[in-house]
């Protein structure tokens, strides 16, 4: 084999993985950048632009958390994010893929910027993309968990009824 049909065959075979990556994949990588090096752009290409995204988790101490329509909505809240954390590590528990859909439970490792504190957090997300972009995303957070690090003391319930 030339060393011209060789580029091209691997050329070919890179296009074909971008084509069955899922994307998922694609935007996690995107969603790492825009956090941790502030890099949007490939990020804002894989989000529509009628998105639908809520986090669910305690808006009055995480204003960045709640539902957003629209794209330039969702990209504050990333900016948000980005300003407030950063990623160290993130470890999928278990991952479900559909067509155009992906659900999975998450763990991350990320530190506060403004304590240089560690913050470990557990989330469930549930996603839908259409033609290579999300149009759909709803992420459920550990609260409980990650209100008593930010308190920096555990919570204290009454016991319920035995």
């Amino acid at each position: 084999m030339t060393p011209i049909r060789a580029v091209a065959d691997y050329q070919s075979f890179q296009e074909l993985n971008i084509m069955t990556e899922h994307s998922l994949w694609r935007f996690s990588r995107a969603l790492l950048r825009a956090i941790n090096e502030r890099q949007r752009e490939d990020l804002e290409a894989l989000i529509d632009d009628d998105i639908d995204w809520a986090i669910y988790g305690p808006i009055d101490m995480f204003p960045f958390l709640g539902a957003r329509h629209g794209k330039a909505a969702v990209l504050e809240v990333i900016r948000q994010i980005a300003e407030n954390v950063r990623v160290y590590r993130f470890d999928r528990e278990s991952v479900m893929l559909g067509e155009d859909s992906a659900a999975s439970m998450i763990r991350y490792s990320l530190t506060a910027l403004d304590s240089n504190k560690p913050i470990s957090l557990r989330l469930a997300h549930f996603a839908k993309f259409k033609a290579g972009r999300l149009i759909s995303i709803r992420v459920l957070v550990d609260t409980f968990d990650l209100v008593e690090q930010a308190l920096g003391h555990p919570i204290h319930l009454p016991k319920l009824a035995s």
